[in-house]
């Protein structure tokens, strides 16, 4: 594919730095062929090194751009796997909305191309992986009041730039954001995503514990649905288990109708009441993720 993203990229990452090792690689960068140029990404472009992860299709490797010495993650993917389960326009939609996402606190996807048997795709290197480890590592399971709050607030500045581009994520959990070095979110994955100036869907996808109402209804739906998942999240990173966690699925569905949640008795008020006003039917009655930010509970665990 030519794609001179990543070049925009490397320019942006490294310019804010001024000591001269950070210098010279800019120099270096601006050097590469496919600054401000079309260019054919290819394997031969990097050095793959060890594994970081592995998904449904394919894994993750630590990979290093050789002009540069800029470190990615490379997701390979192979299209035989992707043909079986039928995702490929899953995953073309994924790759069409991601780059174009462009926000601090988004996995940055930097170029992809694809050779006979593999698709590749370039990613922004979150080098503390899946939060949701980090999430089972913490003490008693759970995180306390400051870090959920910090990790909210990111978050729900994430998706209020995804809804201002049209893009509704619906999938959101703990193992679909990243961790920075300096312990910040990177919202990631966007397979479930979707791209709509009408902003309606009906359309079920996500991860049951996290699902909204109104999908488990099969009603018409709006961006709104991503302030739920928030709502799930909050909950989750305090208590360390999903509110409407059961049994069996029906019983899931059961609860999320219900909206039937216990609070333990650890969380303080703030925290009740902000995952009270995510939590909420009617849709339109959610609070929304700019008075997310702003909220009183939120701020005074940031400070």
């Amino acid at each position: 594919m030519k794609d001179n993203l990543m070049m925009e990229v490397f320019e942006t990452n490294d310019c804010d730095n001024t000591n001269s090792e950070v210098l010279m690689k800019t120099i270096k960068m601006m050097q590469h062929p496919a600054y401000e140029n079309p260019y054919e990404w290819s394997t031969d472009d990097f050095e793959v090194g060890r594994a970081l992860g592995r998904g449904k299709f394919g894994r993750v490797y630590l990979a290093r751009e050789r002009e540069t010495g800029f470190m990615v993650a490379m997701k390979v993917m192979f299209k035989s796997e992707l043909t079986k389960w039928n995702v490929e326009k899953q995953l073309l939609r994924e790759i069409e909305i991601q780059s174009r996402l462009k926000h601090p606190h988004i996995l940055r996807l930097y170029t992809w191309f694809h050779d006979d048997r593999r698709i590749y795709l370039a990613l922004e290197l979150a080098t503390q992986g899946e939060l949701y480890k980090h999430l089972k590592a913490a003490p008693k399971g759970r995180f306390d009041e400051r870090r959920s709050a910090r990790y909210v607030s990111q978050v729900a500045d994430a998706l209020n730039y995804c809804h201002a581009n049209n893009v509704i994520h619906r999938d959101l959990k703990p193992e679909n954001i990243l961790l920075t070095d300096d312990d910040n979110i990177k919202l990631a994955d966007f397979g479930w995503s979707a791209h709509t100036n009408s902003n309606k869907r009906k359309t079920m996808c996500g991860t049951l514990d996290y699902l909204p109402p109104e999908m488990v209804d099969g009603k018409m739906y709006n961006d709104s649905v991503d302030q739920w998942c928030l709502g799930i999240l909050c909950y989750e990173f305090l208590v360390g288990n999903p509110p409407f966690e059961s049994p069996t699925t029906q019983n899931t569905y059961d609860k999320i109708r219900r909206v039937d949640i216990v609070y333990p008795r650890h969380l303080s008020t703030g925290a009740i009441n902000l995952i009270s006003k995510l939590l909420r039917i009617p849709s339109s009655s959610r609070i929304t993720l700019r008075d997310v930010m702003n909220h009183p509970w939120v701020v005074q665990m940031k400070k």
